[in-house]
């Protein structure tokens, strides 16, 4: 048997990975509009963008920090359901 010491155990509510680079990449152009996700319905973008916008994922809090739209985008008569996101600072500090 191993037994694995460690210095406590990790924080109740875990940033995704995946999420926390799109946040690191997004913080390091500021306002700037990124293509950060496609999804299978326009529903999921729309529920996808909420959940940044209200910080839902944990990668995206505080609330406010992050602005996000679903679009509908055609290319060569195929849609593509897509999240915009950008970083527009915390909402608890003046600019």
């Amino acid at each position: 048997m191993t037994v694995k010491f460690i210095a406590g155990p990790p924080p109740a509510r875990q940033k995704n990975v995946k999420h926390a680079l799109i946040v690191e990449l997004l913080k390091a152009h500021p306002n700037q509009w990124a293509e950060i996700q496609q999804k299978e319905t326009s529903a999921r973008a729309s529920s996808a963008a909420q959940a940044i916008r209200s910080a839902q994922l944990a990668s995206y809090a505080p609330a406010g920090s992050f602005q996000a739209i679903a679009r509908t985008v055609v290319e060569n008569n195929v849609p593509r359901f897509v999240v915009l996101a950008r970083y527009v600072g915390r909402p608890d500090r003046a600019a």
